[in-house]
């Protein structure tokens, strides 16, 4: 039996992934580094479609058709570089390696330079959906060659989610394209959840609303501005009472957030290109401190807070409610201005319009809100940030005053809500006709002779400060 496609990694998600495949018709060849893990999705799931068993990667590559796709789903990092280690001399020039898990983009572009010089494709491709997703139609976001997507494209097609009969599934760009698109998902995913957070803690430290009412809340919230899977599913989160003590669930999860690193990257990657995602900094940061259990014990009785108690404003829950679409909203704003920067820098294509009809099914940060993002960026002029498209510089003006008043509160009733601030700062420091950076230059001219430019004219300058302080020219050294 010859197969379209082979799967080698059957955990989770490479076996969500291998059905889902089998289920849109395609034979699919099976590969695990423990055979019985093969047999026991044969065994639990060989009925769902066309399946090819195979103990060994030489068997694995000996049941595709030609040009052969080879889907890896392992960990990131080493593992991968050796399956392909062990794939690379079993193939023939134009077969295709792709790996479908959450690596480094620039793994991933050092990893198809490499099989490209050997006559192979090698395919990063983003894959947001967990293991739900990944049965049912996950959202994909490839990258490599475009030669790679003519022959790859249609099956991720078929398998992807859909939205209004749309596949969220498009080839992004070259090389790393796909998983750094990815890892930006994730890093916007890592803020929505801080911000959701956040409201839910103000709502309850500051309005004492308990979690069972909230659930009603956010599900209410679910049907307008904030429509969206994480909201969704906030509500079914804050709505279950734990069996054991009859306590909300909530209250018996221990407050420390985990994190896979993806969000970490994209922070890192951000700094790199001098891209501000402060909010999404802000919501791996909040992730970092949740951690410190240690210190944070010994902080309440070691810091003092001096908080005030203010009445919590009439209309408390739509000034939350407003205040988390605007910082929703930012979140995204800084996400797809990172992946423009990144754009310029690695040479990428990417069309931003066509990111965000990605998300809208599948993925993690499903939103109603990604309709209008898509209409944002489509046609010919394209905002240099989305908060200056019309709709959505209106809609974040609109929600301006409740966002300030909840910033305000919860600063007096010492409430932490890292991402609302950080994100009202960044709005604030986007609308600034002048900011403090014109002093820092001067700081920087002082001590290191780093150079400053003028406002009235052209050249850039440095002041003699350990002389007579006069201005002169600064010698270009490049």
């Amino acid at each position: 039996m010859s197969a379209q496609i082979g799967v080698t990694g059957l955990a989770v998600m490479g076996a969500n992934l291998a059905r889902n495949f089998a289920r849109n018709g395609y034979t699919v060849a099976l590969h695990n580094r423990s055979v019985a893990k093969t047999d026991a999705l044969l065994a639990a799931h060989g009925d769902e479609g066309s399946f090819v068993r195979t103990e060994t990667l030489t068997e694995l590559v000996d049941a595709l058709e030609k040009p052969r796709r080879v889907l890896i789903m392992v960990k990131a990092g080493k593992p991968v570089d050796s399956v392909i280690d062990q794939l690379v001399p079993l193939l023939e020039e134009g077969d295709i390696v792709i790996d479908a898990g959450n690596s480094h983009y620039e793994d991933t572009r050092r990893r198809e330079a490499a099989l490209a010089g050997k006559g192979l494709h090698f395919v990063g491709i983003g894959v947001s959906g967990g293991e739900e997703g990944a049965l049912l139609g996950p959202s994909i976001m490839p990258g490599g060659s475009r030669q790679s997507y003519d022959s790859l494209g249609p099956m991720l097609e078929k398998i992807a989610a859909k939205y209004d009969g749309e596949p969220c599934c498009r080839w992004v760009g070259t090389d790393g394209a796909g998983h750094f698109v990815k890892m930006v998902h994730n890093g916007i995913e890592y803020a929505d959840m801080q911000v959701i957070g956040e409201a839910y803690d103000l709502l309850r430290a500051g309005a004492g609303i308990e979690p069972a009412e909230q659930a009603e809340i956010f599900a209410e919230w679910n049907k307008g501005q904030l429509s969206s899977f994480l909201i969704e599913i906030t509500a079914e989160v804050l709505a279950h009472t734990d069996a054991k003590t009859g306590k909300p669930f909530v209250d018996v999860v221990v407050d420390s957030a985990g994190q896979k690193g993806t969000g970490r990257w994209t922070v890192v990657s951000a700094l790199e290109l001098g891209s501000p995602v402060s909010g999404i900094a802000e919501s791996v940061f909040a992730r970092g401190l949740s951690s410190q259990r240690d210190q944070r014990a010994i902080a309440q009785d070691v810091l003092t807070g001096h908080e005030q108690q203010p009445e919590v404003p009439e209309g408390f829950i739509e000034d939350v409610r407003q205040a988390l679409f605007a910082s929703k909203l930012v979140s995204y704003a800084q996400g797809l201005d990172m992946l423009g920067s990144a754009a310029k820098e690695y040479g990428w294509d990417l069309k931003l319009d066509e990111i965000a009809s990605l998300w809208r099914a599948g993925c993690i940060i499903r939103a109603e809100l990604l309709d209008d993002i898509m209409k944002a960026y489509a046609g010919g002029q394209q905002p240099a940030n989305l908060l200056f498209a019309p709709a959505f510089a209106e809609a974040i003006a609109a929600a301006v005053p409740a966002w300030r008043r909840v910033v305000a509160t919860a600063v007096q009733l010492g409430i932490p809500v890292p991402v609302f601030s950080s994100s009202l700062a960044y709005y604030d420091g986007l609308r600034r006709k002048r900011l403090p950076a014109a002093l820092t230059q001067g700081l920087r001219d002082l001590f290191g002779a780093h150079t400053y430019q003028r406002v009235d004219g052209e050249g850039t300058f440095h002041t003699l400060w350990s002389g007579d302080k006069s201005e002169v020219e600064a010698v270009d050294t490049h």
